[in-house]
């Protein structure tokens, strides 16, 4: 067919009303399945029975401070510093910088991201664009004739536009879907974040601890080994028994070979340590924090539990598979649906360039077309239903997590309740043995007791000292693993980096 000059018009005319009809089709469309509507929180007031907690008991020693609950208060972005340790904060952002773990998550979001993108396509006309030139010559033979054949150049140029209409939201909702994919990466990328922020300072609190047992016990050994010298001189003097002297020998060698575990746990610990830093063990410069250096925040936080479900990651990550599982149930709805699609074409066909554009060589033709599956075996039918199955899993699954969540939280409440109590009676037990153990020491020297009862009192004694310090280092802890059960404040901070960004495609050139 030639079109003709006022015909390329109309043309023209035709596809620019197209156009906006399927637009004001588009945004009046309906959108097949069902919306999804974010969750109500619990409807409770706390995390324990009791309606207000009151502050920690205390204790007069390091990491002995009483410690408050404040009810709604936020929680800062660099929740690490609160314990005051240049250190620690160190640990924290050489791990955020080099854990590959965190790029992993920076680069899953990008591809989210990329992928609601390229869906979004779907909602614009396909255009492509071709041409072609041909020499050709025909035999007149092939239309029955003789003679010569022809010899000609064939020229042609072709615009193609294809739209599928979203009449029933299909596209709408599978780009619901995969923006609902990339909030559940975004919200990975803070539970990265978290998790690994929360291991460093844990890791970095338990090599704390179990250097102060190593010296503790270093100085157990000592004092041991001084009261080993006492005997053997005593012995020496024939002022006690040779069985004096070898008892003491056997708990000072006890106490000795308790040395190597504590020293083959921190060493573990550094590598752990190394590796959530990003580093290999043989990497270790050997940084560390003392538990003499941290500092116990006297104020905690607890949000409030309408604000736990926005405020943890997992929880959010949990909603965002649920809302994707929501959407594509729509998606297979709407495939079960009569599907609408317009093309149209716009060309030329010409012996010579020249002529390749003129009215006199243009072709057009457009086409509408409804498509309905009329019998599949059942296939839309069950992809439907399996969606509407995962989606119903997608909630006993957010539920699961919301409850997993206030448990966390509890769990930290009564653990730093609790490590107060324990501190504070480990302390009055170290200062009970070590008294007492002066009283056996000097008894013993007087006569008035045997050696057994020493020995009784030096064990009972080595046994406070540790306990202690592991007392002290599970309120630092503690108090790390409650800022992680509230979320860690990552509303407070930005995480995200350049890898978590969509590339333009003038980017995307520049880098390749």
């Amino acid at each position: 067919m030639i079109l003709k000059k006022h015909e390329a018009s109309a043309f023209g005319l035709w596809a620019g009303r197209a156009a906006s009809q399927v637009s004001l089709l588009l945004l009046a469309g309906c959108m097949a399945g069902p919306d999804f509507v974010p969750l109500e929180a619990p409807a409770v007031t706390g995390y324990v029975r009791e309606t207000s907690l009151p502050p920690t008991s205390s204790a007069e020693t390091h990491a002995g401070e009483a410690q408050a609950f404040s009810t709604g208060r936020d929680l800062p972005g660099d929740w690490w510093s609160i314990f005051r340790n240049r250190q620690i904060n160190d640990f924290v952002a050489e791990a955020i910088q080099n854990h590959p773990d965190i790029a992993g998550a920076q680069a899953a979001l990008r591809a989210a991201r990329e992928n609601v993108l390229a869906e979004q396509g779907a909602l614009f006309p396909q255009i492509s664009a071709s041409s072609s030139a041909t020499r050709e010559l025909v035999s007149p033979a092939t239309l029955g004739q003789t003679g010569s054949g022809s010899l000609f150049n064939l020229y042609n140029a072709n615009v193609s536009v294809s739209y599928a209409l979203d009449v029933w939201g299909g596209t709408r909702r599978q780009i619901e879907a995969l923006q609902a994919q990339a909030d559940y990466q975004r919200f990975q990328l803070e539970a990265s974040y978290l998790s690994l922020t929360a291991n460093v300072v844990t890791a970095a609190i338990n090599d704390a601890s179990l250097r102060a047992q190593i010296d503790a016990t270093n100085d157990i050994i000592k004092s041991e080994q001084e009261q080993l010298t006492l005997v053997q001189r005593q012995f020496d003097l024939g002022a006690v028994a040779r069985s004096d002297v070898l008892s003491q020998q056997s708990t000072l060698a006890q106490t000795q070979a308790t040395l190597p575990p504590l020293e083959k746990q921190l060493a573990q610990q550094r590598n752990q340590l190394m590796a959530y830093l990003g580093r290999l063990p043989s990497q270790d410069r050997g940084e560390h924090v003392s538990l003499a250096s941290l500092t116990l925040p006297r104020n905690l936080p607890v949000s409030v539990p309408s604000a736990l479900v926005r405020q943890r990651p997992d929880i959010a990550s949990a909603e965002a598979s649920l809302h994707k599982a929501t959407a594509t149930v729509g998606v297979d709805i709407a495939n079960m649906l009569p599907q609408v699609k317009i093309t149209g074409s716009f060309g030329g066909s010409s012996l010579t360039p020249d002529k390749l554009f003129s009215p006199s060589s243009a072709a057009w033709s457009v086409a509408g077309s409804v498509a309905q599956t009329v019998f599949d075996g059942g296939t839309l039918f069950h992809d439907k239903e399996a969606a509407i199955a995962l989606r119903e899993q997608a909630f006993a699954s957010y539920k699961s997590t919301v409850i997993t969540a206030f448990q966390n939280v509890a769990d930290s409440l009564r653990a730093i309740q609790a490590d107060a109590k324990t501190l504070k009676a480990q302390l009055a037990y170290e200062r009970a043995a070590q008294d007492n153990l002066k009283i056996a020491r000097s008894q013993y020297l007087s006569g008035a007791v045997t050696y057994p009862s020493v020995l009784t009192a030096q064990q009972n004694y080595q046994q406070a000292v540790i306990a202690r310090v592991k007392a002290q280092a599970s309120r630092f802890s503690d108090t790390a693993a409650l800022y992680q059960a509230l979320g860690g404040g990552w509303w407070n901070r930005m995480d995200e980096t350049a890898q978590a960004v969509p590339r333009t495609r003038a980017g995307l050139f520049q880098d390749h």
